[in-house]
């Protein structure tokens, strides 16, 4: 997933990803006693504290929460969203069948029933899923909440690309039927995808075309989160989102923001997950990131995005003891890569895109990015945190700076002296701009011709970089990305970056286009191993072959820097890509 975000599309997911660090080892529940934090005694609980435990853990229920985001969310709809923050945000008005417990580091990772009443139990050797449903759940208009509900949520995320096309498509892929169902908006028989059986109001049963052994991860997704048919309206129903947990719109201006209430049908009983400490929660958008970052410190808000202070930010904390102990610096399972769109003539030719790989200059664009702290530089497709990752490094370069000869004799051998091209970036992310201002530089060395086409995040997937007749028709060649894990596997981080299956007209994040039928293969065998080792073996061996096929150009292991808002319940969660876990956040105001 994105992850902005990202996976988690995408940003941008996402995504889900496992912290890697040794450093970074849980240590249970520590309540601050900082000034920051809400209580006032002066004292902090030291850089890292929310990556090892809860920071100024808290009950107080009250208040106002803030949130801020410098563009707009691609959809707060549960069933239309693949940003890393907006799944972990969605969890406060949209139950998903499981999700991840809220923990620090690793801990996060871990897997727990939200709308089940239980993980889901596999048969026909893990072809069939079946879970059951917590009794007494309602919607926030106190109708019961069903199976057929949760049913319907799968079907309209899934199956109706042309409407919702920007979350994921799993489900579509591996449910028996999905290749031939045409949607709930097309299909307008009762019976829906006959492969979702509901034989009661409480059990749902997922019928699969093959294997698939880790499907409760795949059921965590807020696609699972259930929506009412009858109020369903399509791509509007972000405008009137029927809340199924301790949360509901109040109010939701487009583009400018959107306000939450308590859902007074939610019953706590249902939920042992959730606090629901805020009375409201406002979500400001479009906010310019300087100021978010100067309202996190002034305690007035929490960046939704969650990927980090601005750098002059970055600066200003790191220089100053007292605001870097109120940091939380970690891996956020994540890659910023540049992907090389495998379509666009003259990169449709794999030596071109090893021209590409051997003449960007990492170390400029990890200083772009803001430095060490931002990022290790990166030289796989799997970050070091994710299984199935092998350290690597097959375009090898001086200091990783780039090398001129070597990329030279690759635009040679592709019959080639110069190349024009353009390499999109997200507006609203200046050091991900700065970052492909760099990678320009460093390709005009050796004949490559870069021009920089900015584009908003909320439209970056949905009607640019996302968009593959939009980028051949445009002659983009390359797209800056960054990519957590869907899950913290190598398959829920490599699946929907590079299956050709997962190739989308709109909402894609297969942004290479890549295609390779080995890797496909590979994949999908992959998913239905059940030897965890085996398929760990298949992830690496999939890594390899696109790095040998040139279709991404890793640059950082990304890293996070967050400063610490006013606010209880912090904890820098693995699942949610190092970002705060959302799900039990108060004021301490």
């Amino acid at each position: 997933m994105e992850g902005k975000a990202p996976i988690m599309r995408r940003s941008a997911l996402a995504a889900i990803a496992a912290i890697g660090s040794a450093s970074l080892l849980l240590a249970g529940c520590s309540k601050a006693d900082d000034n920051s934090n809400g209580n006032g005694t002066g004292k902090s609980a030291g850089a890292n504290a929310a990556t090892k435990g809860v920071v100024n853990a808290s009950s107080k229920k009250g208040g106002t929460l803030t949130y801020e985001l410098s563009d707009v969310p691609d959809s707060f709809d549960p069933g239309n969203t693949y940003y890393a923050y907006m799944y972990n945000f969605s969890r406060l008005y949209a139950r998903p069948l499981m999700t991840f417990e809220p923990g620090a580091g690793q801990k996060g990772n871990t897997l727990v029933p939200d709308l089940a009443a239980s993980k889901g139990v596999s048969s026909d050797g893990g072809k069939t899923w079946t879970y059951k449903l917590r009794s007494g759940l309602k919607f926030e208009d106190g109708s019961p909440i069903t199976s057929k509900d949760v049913k319907y949520a799968v079907e309209r995320s899934n199956f109706a690309r042309d409407v919702l096309s920007l979350g994921p498509n799993y489900f579509q892929q591996f449910l028996v039927g999905g290749d031939k169902y045409k949607g709930p908006y097309k299909d307008k028989s009762a019976k829906g995808l006959s492969s979702i059986e509901t034989p009661d109001a409480t059990t749902i049963v997922f019928h699969l075309k093959q294997a698939f052994q880790e499907f409760d991860y795949l059921v965590a997704a807020p696609q699972t989160a259930p929506v009412p048919q009858a109020k369903d309206t399509g791509v509007d129903y972000v405008k009137h989102i029927v809340s199924s947990g301790p949360y509901k719109f109040q109010s939701y201006d487009e583009g400018k923001q959107a306000v939450l209430v308590r859902n007074s049908n939610w019953d706590p009983k249902t939920d042992p997950l959730r606090k629901a400490l805020p009375d409201k929660i406002v979500v400001n958008l479009k906010v310019n990131a300087e100021t978010i970052d100067k309202d996190v410190l002034a305690g007035d808000a929490i960046d939704l995005g969650g990927t980090g202070v601005q750098a002059q930010t970055q600066a200003q904390v790191l220089s100053d003891a007292s605001k870097k102990a109120n940091t939380d610096n970690t891996y956020g399972g994540r890659l910023v890569y540049m992907a090389i769109n495998t379509k666009a003539k003259p990169f449709d030719n794999v030596a071109c895109r090893k021209a590409v790989e051997y003449a960007v200059d990492k170390v400029s664009v990890q200083t772009a990015e803001g430095g060490p702290i931002r990022g290790d530089i990166a030289s796989t497709v799997l970050p070091p945190d994710i299984p199935g990752y092998q350290q690597a490094d097959v375009y090898a370069t001086p200091g990783n700076k780039g090398d001129v000869a070597k990329a030279k004799e690759q635009l040679k051998a592709c019959g080639k002296k110069t190349i024009s091209t353009n390499i999109t970036a997200r507006s609203d992310r200046p050091q991900e701009i700065d970052a492909a201002t760099a990678i320009i530089a460093s390709l005009k060395k050796v004949g490559i011709n870069a021009s920089l086409k900015q584009y908003p995040s909320g439209k970056y997937f949905t009607d640019y970089a996302g968009v593959p007749k939009f980028i051949n028709k445009n002659n983009v060649g390359l797209m800056m990305m960054q990519w957590g894990a869907d899950w913290p596997s190598g398959y829920g981080f490599l699946q929907q970056i590079l299956n050709g299956k997962a190739i989308s007209q709109s909402g894609n994040t297969n942004l290479s286009q890549y295609d390779n039928k080995d890797v496909n293969n590979l994949l999908a065998k992959a998913i239905a191993t059940g030897d965890t080792n085996q398929r760990n073996t298949m992830y690496t061996q999939i890594d390899k072959q696109a790095m040998d096929d040139a279709v991404i150009v890793p640059l950082s292991y990304f890293k996070v820097l967050l400063a610490r808002p006013k606010a209880t319940n912090l904890v820098s969660s693995a699942a949610w890509s190092g970002q705060y876990d959302y799900l039990n956040i108060g004021t301490s105001k």
